[in-house]
């Protein structure tokens, strides 16, 4: 009898498109969900006939509870190399296998470029009201020439974008916490304090993974140091950055607006307040969605469930 395999979240309907998945055909029986499951309850009764689950990325939750409550699970499969959303400690002690992919480098910090030059030149709401029929131009873009970008974590996305930056004769600036002035010199950016971070950035964009040091580490007094014509960029985690804070500042004007393409809830709920604030440009989540890195993600994804049936699983998670 086949394995009966869920793959979660498939907004696009691409799943199948993205790879060839007769490597695992005759083996594994493949039901694809397009829609969000719902909460943990919904979760439960949709997947328990299945053993192996793959997972875009965070969209579904697996924590103990969830891994405990089905009793055919065998194998999960997470899109990208970590899974903060999967308890894989409390996978382990139940037996289950967790996998991840491979997956490509550039797209989140080309999005958080994208999103600055849509706050600098207006884009997106020039572009609303030209579609809407309204008055020609009504705001003044700025240049990002010899405009300052500061960036909260130089890993492999900060350190893109700061390239980026550069090509458009941006001043580059960086901290965090484990960031020092050697591997700023090495990449040719200023190293400076939390503080002065915020106070000099025209531009700031978050480059953290989120973690129980990072969880809140944006506050109210951070963002109170930065420019009243400043903006915030977050294409890391939504709860890096304090949510009443950020919407504090965004509608007294503390800071002239921000970027996001990440939020506390996602799906974002219709009411959530980020939706009715004129001077913040909203994204779904889009950082990791490109052609490109799909294609990696699921082939992989049927690379390592081909491994786990042949007896040797690849890519393996361990608990941190």
């Amino acid at each position: 009898m086949p394995h009966r395999c869920a793959v979660l979240d498939d907004y696009q309907n691409v799943a199948r498109k993205m790879a060839d998945w007769s490597a695992v055909s005759g083996e594994v029986e493949v039901t694809v969900f397009h829609q969000p499951l719902g909460d943990e309850e919904c979760v439960i009764e949709a997947l328990r006939e299945f053993s192996v689950i793959c997972l875009m990325r965070e969209r579904t939750p697996f924590p103990r509870a969830v891994i405990e409550a089905l009793p055919n699970l065998k194998l999960l499969v997470t899109t990208g190399a970590r899974n903060n959303a999967i308890d894989v400690a409390a996978a382990q002690a139940r037996g289950v296998t967790v996998c991840g992919t491979g997956g490509r480098a550039h797209h989140t910090a080309e999005l958080a470029f994208g999103l600055i030059l849509d706050l600098a030149r207006n884009i997106s709401f020039e572009h609303a009201r030209l579609k809407a029929g309204e008055r020609w131009q009504t705001t003044l873009g700025l240049e990002l020439n010899e405009k300052t970008l500061g960036v909260l974590g130089l890993g492999k996305l900060g350190s893109r974008l700061a390239h980026y930056a550069r090509a458009f004769d941006m001043r580059v600036i960086a901290w965090s916490q484990n960031l020092t002035p050697e591997r700023c010199q090495e990449l040719g950016i200023e190293y400076v304090s939390k503080e002065e971070l915020f106070r000099q950035s025209d531009f700031l964009s978050i480059h953290l993974v989120l973690s129980a040091r990072t969880r809140g580490l944006v506050t109210a007094r951070d963002l109170s140091l930065m420019k009243p014509t400043a903006f915030l960029i977050n294409t890391s985690r939504g709860p890096i950055v304090e949510k009443e804070a950020l919407l504090d500042a965004l509608r007294t004007g503390r800071i002239a607006g921000a970027g996001l393409d990440v939020y506390d809830v996602e799906p974002l709920p219709l009411d959530h307040p980020l939706r009715g604030l004129p001077n913040v440009v909203l994204t779904p989540h889009l950082g990791y969605v490109t052609l490109d890195n799909y294609r990696v993600f699921f082939r992989d994804m049927v690379a390592d469930i081909r491994a786990w049936l042949d007896g040797r699983p690849v890519r393996v998670l361990n608990p941190k």
